[in-house]
């Protein structure tokens, strides 16, 4: 049985030493992946690494808002689509950390243009959100036939079931071991749970230095340990989770 990781990044800078041996392993152990663009450039590499690799290893296009300023291609975009092994458009969405609220009326127009692609290419879409949730939440509410995940869910009960009933999926990662989430965890249907590493990034504990796809591991751990269940249940659920929303 696979297990899917259906955010990472092992396009980014942090995997160019030994990506391919890393990678080997992953899927080896039963791993699969998803590798996030954030911007056109990185985009495309995920989708070029994607491709090397029959099955196991995809990709995703985006416009990460923290980048907004650099403009988005609806084209452009669009035609890094034409790879089979594209299976997202993400990560998009909005993002108020202090250092990017100057463009914040950028990150809202760069969001909905992607929206308008997502839903041209008929994509599921993997939303960031840090700060934000009531403005997108606000902004998904009046659209229609939209499917994703909330990418990295760090919000409350309250948050989180406001998207569930707009119908995405919930993703946890490593930030279950830095904030309280244990309610949302308990909450969430496990039948709208998604797995994460968001590697390079959030680093599970049981770990040091970056973070790998392998840790997906303790994620599980979390979830079962909480929902009271088992590992393998929490496993075959959002693997199947993940096999529906992207189509692998």
């Amino acid at each position: 049985m696979e297990i899917v990781d259906t955010h990472a990044h092992l396009n980014f800078s942090n995997f160019d030493r030994d990506r391919g041996d890393l990678i080997k392993e992953t899927l080896n152990s039963g791993v699969w992946m998803i590798n996030v663009g954030v911007n056109y450039e990185l985009s495309g590499k995920a989708i070029k690494i994607a491709e090397r690799y029959r099955e196991g290893v995809y990709a995703s296009v985006g416009l990460h808002p923290i980048y907004s300023e650099e403009g988005f291609s609806f084209d452009s975009y669009k035609n890094l689509i034409k790879s089979e092994k594209v299976v997202a458009i993400g990560e998009i969405g909005l993002d108020y950390k202090s250092e990017y609220m100057g463009f914040k009326k950028q990150q809202r127009e760069v969001f909905l243009d992607q929206l308008s692609l997502a839903g041209e290419v008929n994509l599921p879409i993997i939303f960031h959100c840090r700060f934000a949730h009531k403005d997108l939440t606000e902004i998904l509410s009046k659209k229609d036939s939209l499917k994703g995940v909330i990418h990295c869910f760090a919000g409350d009960w309250k948050e989180a079931k406001r998207y569930l009933d707009m119908g995405f999926y919930i993703g946890f990662n490593g930030v279950v071991f830095k904030l309280d989430l244990e309610e949302v965890i308990r909450k969430v249907p496990l039948d709208r749970v998604l797995l994460e590493t968001d590697c390079p990034y959030l680093t599970p504990p049981q770990e040091s230095g970056r973070n790998e796809p392998l840790y997906i591991e303790y994620i599980i751990e979390k979830i079962a340990q909480v929902k009271g269940i088992s590992y393998k249940e929490v496993a075959h659920k959002t693997t199947t989770n993940a096999k529906n929303l992207f189509n692998l």
